[in-house]
């Protein structure tokens, strides 16, 4: 069992609750017949702690909260066993709704946006983040953000990380992720195209990658650039290596969470103080792993010990 002596905060400004279910065949005009809906917590930074724990780690997970819908999330985190602090909110958190047409194994996600929130509420939890005791080493902020907030709220969080002496890590997209970018920014996660839209340039080739990731790190004093390519792989840039980790072929039943199992493992070895390199070979189990798995669940902790061995042999 991994046992992080670090502390991780985890920080979901719209999470969700994730209804799934499978029925026969989509089809419009038709009522269809589905199964038993199962519902699990849903949203960027709740399901890095959930993958966390999974795999042996602990962590705080910071989120807002409001409504029946808010409650059921609450609910669902506690039967997980999840340290987690919510923030209540006016609005009612959202629910997102995933079917499985078993027919053909396709699925369609129907994701809501959120509902915004106040900038009172957002403060609150900005101020429980910032007294929280004792100091994390690291601050993990991933997934959209609610509808209307403002789009420098990473900067500020960036800025408190810097106060607790913490490093952020954002797995974020579009001009959140641009804005975030600066001092007391330890590390970010884009993928392919999350990339190119950061750097406003069509990626051409891995050089290309590791060239501008190069320029971020330069420019913008952030320590770590780690961009996944799916099946391609995922390339980490610092200011003194980069490499490339090559995606095991697995057979695939759901891209749901892949990235969020990547970032998890990712992030909970590097707070065992393994190598950049090592990390990035765990997220990258982890994340293959999450594929192998059907509908919204997660990665396993067996198929990620078993895809991090055969990765490190090769």
């Amino acid at each position: 069992m991994i046992i992080s002596l670090k502390s991780i905060i985890t920080i979901t400004l719209n999470p969700s609750v994730d209804q799934s279910c499978t029925t026969s065949v989509v089809k419009d005009e038709r009522k269809l017949k589905c199964s038993s809906p199962q519902y699990d917590p849903g949203g960027g930074g709740l399901n890095v702690s959930r993958v966390i724990k999974r795999l042996g780690g602990q962590t705080k997970a910071f989120y807002p909260a409001g409504g029946c819908m808010g409650d059921l999330l609450e609910t669902l985190l506690d039967r997980e066993g999840l340290d987690h602090v919510r923030v209540h909110i006016q609005g009612s958190t959202r629910l997102n709704f995933h079917v499985i047409e078993e027919s053909t194994d396709r699925q369609f996600r129907f994701n809501m946006p959120g509902v915004a929130m106040e900038d009172g509420e957002l403060k609150d939890l900005l101020r429980d983040l910032k007294e929280f005791i004792p100091n994390p080493d690291y601050i993990i902020a991933s997934g959209s953000l609610p509808p209307k907030m403002d789009t420098s709220c990473l900067r500020k969080i960036a800025d408190i990380a810097g106060e607790l002496n913490a490093k952020l890590i954002v797995d974020s997209s579009g001009e959140a992720l641009r804005k975030a970018l600066g001092k007391n920014l330890y590390l970010i996660k884009p993928n392919l195209r999350e990339f190119s839209e950061l750097i406003g340039k069509q990626i051409k080739n891995q050089d290309q990658i590791i060239s501008e990731a190069k320029k971020i790190i330069d420019q913008h004093q952030v320590s770590v650039v780690v961009v996944s390519m799916g099946q391609a792989g995922t390339i980490f840039v610092d200011s003194k290596q980069s490499g490339h980790i090559q995606t095991p072929f697995v057979p695939i039943n759901s891209r749901i969470g892949a990235g969020d199992s990547m970032l998890a493992a990712l992030t909970l070895h590097l707070s065992e103080d393994e190598s950049l390199e090592d990390a990035v070979i765990f997220g990258v189990s982890a994340g293959t792993a999450a594929v192998m798995t059907p509908g919204t669940e997660l990665c396993r902790k067996e198929d990620v010990e078993k895809l991090y061995e055969k990765i490190k042999k090769n």
